[in-house]
């Protein structure tokens, strides 16, 4: 039997490591969080989420050696032009909150009519931290704000995504139905076809 491959995940986000983990199970990989390897987070300086993705999948990978996988999402609203964007995370500044950065987003669309909304994921696998030619996947999910939250699950802007083909929020809903339709869920899903018949 094949020893499981190793992977770094360029990621602490709890919620998002919960996330991967279910999706990748299936797999014969041993999946670490970058910090159980010492790993520190880099920056995020750029406008565009696969450059950030490349950039923090590159730097778990050099730091340890392994291959690394790196997401890199938000959530995006059409009223701001796509803002929160790559900003999702620090929307409201640090140190980061969710519940901030959910009131700072409310408070951007006040008076706004159009409030549809999509989150977005790409995702970045690198077999060593110089591969010329990254595995790359993306996802996204079409939703809408609402200014009062729903739902315990899910983290970040979840309480506030409105699902209207299911008559709730994103935090409403089971794990494993957000983990099924979600921007992530989705990259992920193309991830496992991939990784299925390629080595890394």
């Amino acid at each position: 039997m094949d020893k499981p491959r190793k992977l770094v995940i360029a990621s602490n986000n709890e919620g998002k490591l919960r996330e991967i983990n279910a999706l990748l199970a299936s797999l014969s990989i041993e999946v670490m969080p970058q910090g159980a390897l010492n790993v520190s987070e880099v920056d995020e300086p750029y406008g565009t989420f696969i450059e950030n993705a490349l950039a923090k999948a590159r730097h778990a990978s050099r730091c340890t050696g392994l291959p690394a996988l790196a997401d890199d999402s938000g959530i995006c609203v059409h009223a701001l032009n796509g803002a929160p964007g790559v900003n999702s995370a620090r929307y409201a500044g640090e140190p980061r909150s969710d519940q901030r950065n959910n009131q700072k987003l409310i408070d951007a669309l006040n008076n706004q009519t159009d409030r549809r909304a999509y989150y977005y994921c790409v995702i970045v696998l690198l077999r060593h931290a110089d591969d010329p030619q990254p595995i790359i996947v993306d996802g996204s999910w079409d939703g809408s704000i609402i200014d009062h939250p729903r739902g315990e699950g899910g983290f970040g802007y979840d309480p506030h995504f409105f699902l209207p083909e299911f008559d709730k929020t994103s935090a409403e809903l089971t794990a494993e139905q957000k983990n099924r339709i979600s921007h992530r869920g989705q990259a992920l899903l193309k991830l496992v076809q991939i990784l299925r018949t390629e080595k890394f």
